[in-house]
Order: structure tokens, then sequence, then C-alpha cells
């Protein structure tokens, strides 16, 4: 079995103390001889010291690490702003603890009292489920910094969103402007408040151009992902529409499927547009046309925050919106009637 070099034999090697040692690994070695320090180092290179975790919270009080909480860990999307977390995480020798959620409030509010137990500094909530008795009762109550993301309609503590409702505007001017007056909007019933402001977007948008939504407008129902967009098929194809705006790219990707296997074509039968712009899209037939979301970027600057509350408890309220643009493809083209 391998053997784990422990502070004391570093200490012993070094002909110092484990206080001394403890110190300049730490960071306070200020009363330190400059050769005092440098030997310590050397050998904790030669002999491969990794510092015990638990020991150096226990020294500096301060874990050091952020717990993040999202709906999909397996989502594209969710996988790019972790990403991003850990990119910022790293910089400021954070460790970020990731969990997946599966909108279950029970399993999050788990979740969440554990990352406390174990000493997390900060929180970064993705979910939507995660309640206010949560924030309220846990974060709160025990003064643990937090960050919310625009999917959760809390909009207490500091927040990371995106332009909702301009990606809605931009989606129905470009699918209008490409002639489509009969357009499903494939969206799950219990739509999250980000989600809702798209289809807000979208319903001003067409009202704008002096149309009617009630008459452009079909909205499907169907679970926020591949697999609900391929559920969604059939009633997309029996809606006779010419366009179809599916509120996420995995929706779109599966819709993708369900089309092909009941024999049409996108775009030449019927146009489909996604959101968020996830890498698949540029890797499915033919490319998705969406609205790009920066998420690798809304994860660094969750981080960003998160940390600067953390070191600043008392700083005002922190809220960013990010802002989101079109990529023409190739999954939308001009109706054929």
């Amino acid at each position: 079995m391998t053997h784990k070099v422990t502070i004391k034999e570093l200490a012993a090697k070094a002909g110092v103390s484990v206080t001394t040692v403890s110190q300049i690994l730490n960071g306070k070695s200020n009363r330190f001889s400059s050769d005092t320090i440098a030997r310590v180092h050397k050998l904790q290179d030669k002999l491969n010291y990794i510092p015990n975790f638990n020991a150096r919270n226990l020294i500096l009080n301060e874990a050091k690490s952020i717990g993040v909480v999202v709906p999909n860990i397996g989502n594209p999307f969710f996988s790019s702003f972790i990403d991003g977390i850990q990119k910022v995480s790293r910089d400021f020798e954070y460790l970020p603890f990731n969990f997946s959620g599966d909108n279950d409030s029970q399993l999050e509010e788990y979740y969440v009292e554990q990352l406390i137990g174990r000493g997390t500094n900060g929180l970064i909530i993705a979910s939507s489920s995660i309640t206010k008795e949560t924030i309220d009762g846990i974060l709160k109550k025990n003064r643990i910094p937090y960050l919310l993301m625009d999917q959760n309609p809390l909009s207490d503590g500091d927040q990371i969103r995106t332009s909702d409702e301009t990606g809605g505007h931009l989606v129905a001017n470009y699918l209008l402007s490409m002639g489509h007056k009969r357009i499903a909007i494939v969206v799950p019933s219990n739509a999250t408040s980000n989600i809702r402001l798209r289809l807000t977007g979208f319903r001003e948008e067409v009202i704008n151009q002096g149309m009617d939504p009630e008459q452009i407008i079909t909205v499907i129902n169907s679970p926020l992902s591949k697999t609900g967009g391929f559920a969604a098929a059939g009633a997309v194809i029996n809606s006779e529409v010419t366009a179809v705006f599916t509120v996420n790219d995995e929706m779109a990707i599966g819709l993708y499927r369900g089309l092909k296997n009941k024999g049409i074509q996108v775009p030449t039968d019927i146009s489909v547009m996604g959101y968020d712009g996830i890498d698949l899209g540029t890797y499915v037939e033919p490319e998705l046309t969406t609205i790009q979301q920066p998420i690798s970027r809304m994860g660094e600057l969750a981080a960003q925050l998160l940390i600067n509350r953390i070191q600043k408890p008392n700083i005002d309220r922190q809220v960013i919106e990010l802002p989101v643009r079109l990529i023409e493809r190739k999954s939308v083209t001009v109706p054929k009637k």
C-alpha cells in the first residue's frame, strides 16, 4: 500500500516544527527566514507532500470550497456552465463541488445541508426548485453566501441572468422575417421564470409586428429534454406549422430525431430553432439555428461574484445581466407554403 507522507515527516526532515511547516504552507511565512521557507518548499516537492485538507481547514477556519447545484449535470448547458465555474475557482484556489438536483427540492435541500455541514464557503444555485424556505431557513440562517441563476424565480441575493426577453424577440423576429406565420413553441408545462420571459418576448414581437399571437402561435407542452423534444414530434406535425421554436437546444435535437422517424425533413418540411447555443448544435444535421447564451462566461461570473461575496460579505447586492445573440445556421428556411 502506498505510504502518504505526513506533515510530521516533512517537518522532521526539514528540521523544524509541525507548526512552522503548517504556517509556511498556508501562506503565513512572514516570521520565518527565506532559507527555512525554501527548505520546506523544496522538501515538499521532493517528498510529493500534499497538505491534509481537513487539517488545513481547522487551522485556517476556511474550506476554500463552493457548492454548485444544477438541475441536470448531464445537460450540455450545465456542463459548459460548470466548466466556467471551475476555471475561475482554480484561479482563486477554491474547489467546486457539483451536484445535480434533478428538480427535486428535498434532494437539493439535502445537498445544501451536507455542503454547509462540511464547511463550504458559499453556494451557486442554478436550480429552479430551491425554495425560499431553504434560502431563508438554511443559507441565511447560517450566513452562507449564495448566488442564484436565472432559472430560479427568487430575486433575492446576488444573481447572474441573461436577456431572455430579448432572446424571445430575436426568435420571433427571425422566424417572421423568414415568412413563417404558423409557429409551434415546444415548452415544458412547468416552465421556469427565464423560459417564461422568452415566451413573453416572443409574443411581444408578434404583437409589435401587427399580428395576433393566437393565430401565429401553437403551444405544445413537453419535458425540457431530448426525450421531450422527441415525444413532441407527432404534435408538431399534427399542428400543421411551418416552423418550431424549442425553448432549449436539447429539445430541438430530440425533435430532429422524432421528425426524421416520421419522414419529416428539417428544414425542407419544417424549420426548427433552438435556444442556448450548446456545442451539440453544430454537430447535428442540419446545424441548428439558435439563440446563443454566453454559457461558460455565466459560470465564470457566477464564481467571481460568489468569491467576491465570500471575501467581502457586506458589499451591495451584485446582479449581472448578459446579452444573447442570434446564431443563424441551416435549420430554418422559408416555408414551402
